[in-house]
């Protein structure tokens, strides 16, 4: 990893971050990787994010590393202004909240580019301009709308993707626009407004089954009950009732399997010559392989594969990733100071730059973890910064948020 953000490809490059929960986050956090200054503007509160529970609840720990935390009162004046400060000295502005609500703080691009022309303004919304613009989408939703959940189910059971892939892919597709639009200023000296859209995501997702129906003119079928395109390609119940995923995709990888196994006679078989035939024969072929292979363990079959180059996989769960043989050596998990003080390991972006990994460069911030330095970075006086931690319009990161919230209370 690069010792220092002066050695990133976005060194230099401010980000003003107004966000929460995923799609905003996930931008934020991919500018911070590649070495922008990302400061996330939250409330003296906190991200509502940090304390989710469930499902939820690694959302902030994931995708809120390489940020600092101002946490400010926007509807105090005195908060606005310091915010107004703030986003005067950065080069991007991002946020993902609900149409309208930056306009009332004087925080939508018209108000930015009218104080800075040079401003890029990204806001992550859930739909692009049009028909559903103003409705209000969640990854879920979106996921219904667009075909995955559909095609994720078998047929009347549609079904989520196992994690929030258009929140994420929705906040990568921000930064490329982001990254496209600095490019451009580069040339005209101008920032630009842009707009990512969870919907429109999603439906890209889509888009190979709505080419499959328009190549076709049949509809797809879900998922689990798709017309296989490979001949070996499942997930196979062997020894022990342990699971594995298996591939054989070709006739090179059909020839390599039987032989490993020693199924010559399959191999022999004049039904099975060809994939196109292997795939007809699936009814009766894939039994007859589960039954030779029920007498494998997971661990002979992974090392026939594995010697033999052939496609395979552990059928994992998330928590066991932590001990991935190939994610610790490889560098793709690194360890960060948690905003409580303790520690974990964080997946690190799946890329990367002269052969290094981009990784966490600092702490995850506590509620406010930089108020104090960049308001005074802002111009304010110490007697200032402490009226304003005083009143309660930015947040004192030695005050817990149990205290804070009974102070801000009574």
């Amino acid at each position: 990893m690069p010792d220092s953000n002066t050695t990133l490809p976005l060194s230099g490059i401010r980000v003003v971050e107004f966000s929460h929960m995923v799609m905003g986050p996930t931008c934020g956090m991919i500018l911070g990787d590649l070495g922008a200054d990302v400061i996330k503007v939250e409330p003296v509160t906190g991200d509502k994010t940090r304390s989710l529970p469930g499902a939820a609840a690694g959302f902030f720990r994931t995708f809120n590393r390489n940020k600092k935390s101002l946490a400010v009162d926007l509807n105090s004046p005195d908060g606005l202004a310091a915010v107004h400060k703030l986003v005067d000295t950065a080069d991007v502005v991002l946020e993902n909240f609900r149409p309208g609500l930056m306009a009332r703080y004087g925080l939508d691009y018209a108000s930015l580019a009218a104080r800075n022309p040079r401003i890029v303004n990204l806001s992550l919304k859930g739909f692009l301009p049009g028909p559903y613009e103003k409705r209000t989408a969640l990854d879920e939703v979106v996921q219904m709308m667009a075909g995955l959940a559909y095609m994720t189910g078998p047929t009347g059971r549609p079904l989520r993707a196992g994690s929030s892939v258009n929140d994420i892919m929705g906040g990568m597709f921000g930064v490329i626009g982001i990254m496209a639009a600095l490019r451009t200023r580069e040339a005209t000296g101008r920032g630009q407004d842009i707009q990512s859209g969870l919907y429109e995501t999603c439906v890209l997702l889509s888009a190979q089954h709505m080419q499959q129906f328009a190549v076709t003119g049949e509809a797809p079928p879900p998922f689990p009950e798709r017309i296989a395109a490979f001949s070996i390609y499942d997930t196979f119940e062997v020894k022990d009732g342990e699971q594995i995923f298996l591939g054989a995709v070709s006739d090179v990888q059909w020839r390599t399997f039987c032989t490993a196994f020693g199924f010559d006679d399959l191999l022999a078989d004049p039904r099975l010559d060809g994939n196109t035939k292997r795939c007809l024969a699936r009814d009766w072929m894939l039994p007859e392989i589960r039954r030779r292979l029920a007498a494998y363990s997971k661990a002979e079959i992974s090392e026939l594969f594995e010697r033999n180059g052939l496609p395979y996989a552990p059928i994992n769960r998330p928590e066991e990733l932590f001990d991935d043989p190939h994610l610790n050596q490889s560098g793709g998990l690194a360890s960060i100071t948690t905003e409580t003080g303790g520690e974990t390991r964080v997946p690190l972006l799946p890329l990367t730059l002269d052969g290094q990994r981009l990784g966490p460069r600092m702490a995850l911030p506590p509620v406010g973890a930089q108020s104090a330095a960049l308001l005074a970075e802002l111009g304010y006086t110490q007697a200032e910064i402490e009226r304003l931690l005083a009143a309660g319009v930015v947040a004192d990161p030695a005050e817990g948020p149990k205290a804070r919230e009974e102070r801000l209370a009574s």
